[in-house]
């Protein structure tokens, strides 16, 4: 193999060179990725970055001498726009076209909109530097959106003086992710910090004086963050014979097809761990991703299945959010340490008669790991929750499962 392109300059694709590379690789390794700058962190853009604690500098990923070191054929600025997985080439937006022996996808993925114009999205540096420049004590600032992003923006935006309504469709912010009564525990910290917080509105389009709700109302803004999802980068792809599906559509092992593997926010793999199909947009899973697919790719008779824990974090105000594993469409939850009420307490997630995720929050991480370590060991919800914990632990309702047995 002398040829591996890499198509997407994040963290996932990046690691996915250095990997490749660290396993001894010496051939081409070219990185495209359509944006200008050189790989760079995206978490700290709606936290230090947002904040004006931190300048686009300290985002970066690896030094130029690091970036230096690996020899890529770095091709930066320019969007791949469609693959031909016959003649193993890949089309570049300004006309040229990539030849590979392997190639790896981690293109990402791109914030939802809403129609209308004016409206700031929080992706890229540029994007969250647009932002800072426009909050400040008075400024009217809407978030779209009470997910995680939305939340750790509006926080920052709060500190900063701004006047923060929080929209959310649902009735309850990150209740699909976390659970109804974990959701409304962290939404408090929102209400205390003076946030307007508003459920069950749902915005139809971006005005000139602010967004227009599904009855009509106008909410009047200043700015507009919008951040309601995002939405996997394979429009490239399309027409190339791949499986596209949400994402980039691969197998346990990150294979789309021949000798094209998936890596990143934009695949959506089989993980046997959990046996359901998945597709993650977390900082932690893009690096991990992007080292599994390298090592696949270039050694595919020692290949093995991803089958990682997710990990995900959030920083809100002076709480510190941490969580480990899948929660789509968990049956049941239970404070497992701490207090709800006192936003210090760490919440295990059943799905079946598996232990499938936890969640921490106002702890050290200590307190969530030997919770990571029995959904990765495929701990059933009896050996890590209901023969550990007292029926006083849990306060709320009746929640240990009494049909498990």
């Amino acid at each position: 193999m002398k040829r591996i392109l890499v198509v997407g300059a994040s963290a996932a694709g990046l690691t996915a060179a250095e990997t490749l590379r660290r396993e001894g690789y010496d051939g081409t390794i070219t990185l495209v990725g359509d944006e200008c700058h050189a790989p760079y962190d995206r978490p700290p853009l709606s936290k230090q970055l947002l904040a004006a604690e931190w300048e686009p500098e300290r985002l970066a990923l690896r030094t130029p001498g690091d970036l230096e070191a690996l020899d890529l054929d770095l091709r930066l600025g320019v969007a791949a726009t469609g693959l031909d997985v016959t003649d193993r080439t890949v089309r570049l937006a300004d006309g040229s076209s990539v030849p590979y022996d392997g190639l790896i996808v981690a293109t990402g993925v791109r914030p939802r909109r809403l129609p209308g114009e004016g409206a700031h999205v929080l992706r890229t540096v540029d994007d969250a530097l647009a932002l800072r420049d426009r909050l400040g004590p008075g400024t009217r600032l809407v978030v779209v959106g009470a997910g995680f992003l939305g939340a750790e923006a509006a926080a920052v935006a709060r500190r900063l003086g701004a006047d923060v309504t929080l929209l959310e469709p649902a009735p309850v912010p990150l209740a699909h992710a976390v659970g109804a009564e974990v959701g409304e525990v962290l939404s408090r910290a929102h209400l205390e910090h003076g946030v307007e917080l508003r459920t069950g509105v749902t915005v139809t389009e971006v005005t000139d004086e602010g967004v227009r709700l599904a009855d009509g109302e106008v909410v009047e803004a200043d700015e507009i963050l919008v951040a309601i999802g995002c939405l996997p980068n394979t429009e490239w792809l399309k027409g190339s014979g791949l499986t596209l599906g949400d994402g980039l559509v691969c197998d346990a092992y990150g294979e789309a097809a021949r000798s094209v593997y998936g890596a990143g926010d934009v695949a959506r793999w089989h993980n046997p761990l959990f046996g359901v199909s998945m597709r993650i947009e977390h900082r932690t899973n893009a690096a991990e991703h992007g080292m599994a697919a390298a090592r696949n790719l270039l050694r595919p008779e020692a290949r093995r299945p991803f089958a990682p824990v997710p990990y995900f974090w959030s920083d809100q105000y002076d709480m510190k959010i941490q969580a480990y594993g899948y929660f789509r469409a968990h049956d049941e939850t239970v404070v497992v340490e701490g207090d709800l009420a006192e936003r210090r307490f760490v919440a295990a997630y059943r799905t079946g008669d598996r232990l499938t995720g936890a969640l921490a929050a106002g702890l050290p991480p200590r307190a969530i790991r030997r919770w990571r370590q029995a959904i990765a060991a495929g701990a059933t919800w009896r050996e890590a929750v209901r023969d550990n914990i007292s029926p006083a632990t849990a306060p709320w309702g009746s929640v240990l499962p009494e049909k498990i047995t």
